[in-house]
């Protein structure tokens, strides 16, 4: 796991980021970015085709024409613009050239089998070797400015939310609220949707991922809305479960069972916990509850550049939880061809507890809203 070096404000976040990644480069050795959200977050470049090759002592950006203005206008001070005109694969042996470099890592997530059989061939002297989670363990740890824009991304989708509730009505499709949903995030200032809301009335709330699609609303669905939202770059995640009418006595029992999950995984949640032991927690309350088989994705992920990043709370995810993630907690049951519940939440992980960035209320009797 990486350390952290204090930081503050955009820039020098970027800089301080850059230079940790750096620190941990051997001498001899270099490594490539591809991944965008990585790139994004060293150098706050954002143009859809870059490379950045960084050594201990150097850090150079890659692109071509279409870019040159905006990188030089966003490359922090100290990385270098390496212009592509031909292509990127030859920019990248002149770079390596004369360095001494012996070894390139690279991401194996965000490297394409095609890239790599180019690399082998411009770097025949060099050893390649596949990376995984290098930056990613760095981007898990949050500061102040990236969870200020990540708060700021809730809490405008839960503007959107409360007035797509409001408005719930009778003959309205899952993908009309979708569609309100896009619209309004435009609106209300954010730059994106994090996501394409997932929207599910009745038995496809039964389905963890369903594809809004034409179905209509009517009383006494349930209604499950899971969305977030982009802002400067950075993502919410949330979802609720609804009621249309009064939730029947197994509805009640699942519905509570979820949220008894939800509310003692997050009441444990602290930095040094593992993301298994996160999981186990909400995982043995479902599973005692008869629900075991009907939960059958993990309890949560990391969110930042990306909707879903490191850490993992899962039961394959081992390493201990940083102080300042973002983590999502939604635990869910799902009865097929009957009706599914989750409940999800984002919060920040801190030393002694977990703080809930997530605002809108979750008890069944908050959750169940009037339909025109």
């Amino acid at each position: 796991m990486f350390s952290t070096l204090p930081r503050g404000g955009a820039l020098s976040d970027q800089i301080m980021s850059l230079k940790e990644v750096q620190n941990k480069i051997k001498a001899g050795e270099a490594f490539l970015v591809t991944d965008p959200s990585n790139i994004r977050f060293l150098c706050g470049f954002t143009g859809s085709n870059g490379q950045m090759v960084l050594t201990r002592k150097k850090a150079y950006l890659l692109t071509d024409f279409r870019y040159f203005g905006l990188a030089e206008k966003t490359l922090p001070k100290g990385t270098a613009l390496s212009k592509v005109f031909k292509s990127p694969f030859e920019n990248i042996r002149k770079i390596l050239a004369g360095q001494k470099i012996k070894v390139l890592r690279f991401e194996s997530g965000a490297t394409t089998y095609a890239q790599y059989l180019r690399l082998k061939k411009e770097l025949a002297k060099i050893t390649l070797k596949p990376e995984t989670g290098f930056i990613e363990k760095l981007r898990a740890v949050k500061t102040k400015d990236e969870l200020a824009k990540i708060v700021k991304a809730q809490r405008l989708a839960e503007k959107i939310f409360t007035k797509i509730v409001k408005n719930l009505k009778t003959g309205q499709s899952e993908k009309e609220i979708s569609w309100d949903i896009i619209r309004l995030a435009h609106e209300y200032g954010a730059d994106d949707v994090s996501f394409p809301p997932i929207i599910a009335f009745g038995n496809n709330s039964g389905t963890p991922h369903h594809l809004s699609g034409n179905r209509k609303l009517k009383k006494g669905d349930i209604v499950l809305i899971d969305m977030g939202l982009n802002y400067k770059g950075y993502c919410s995640d949330m979802t609720r479960t609804l009621f249309t009418a009064t939730p029947t006595p197994l509805q009640q029992k699942v519905y509570n069972t979820v949220l008894e999950a939800q509310e003692k995984a997050i009441s444990a949640i602290r930095a040094g916990i593992t993301g298994a032991e996160a999981d186990a927690i909400a995982r043995k309350i479902i599973t005692k509850a008869g629900y075991g088989k009907n939960f059958g994705h993990s309890l949560g992920h990391g969110v930042g550049l990306q909707v879903h990043e490191m850490p993992s709370l899962s039961n394959h995810y081992g390493d201990p939880l940083p102080e300042d993630a973002v983590v999502t907690v939604e635990p869910g049951i799902y009865l097929q061809n009957s009706f599914g519940v989750r409940i999800e939440d984002m919060v920040l992980v801190s030393r002694k507890k977990a703080v809930n960035l997530t605002k809108i209320p979750k008890k069944i009797t908050d959750c169940i809203v009037k339909i025109k």
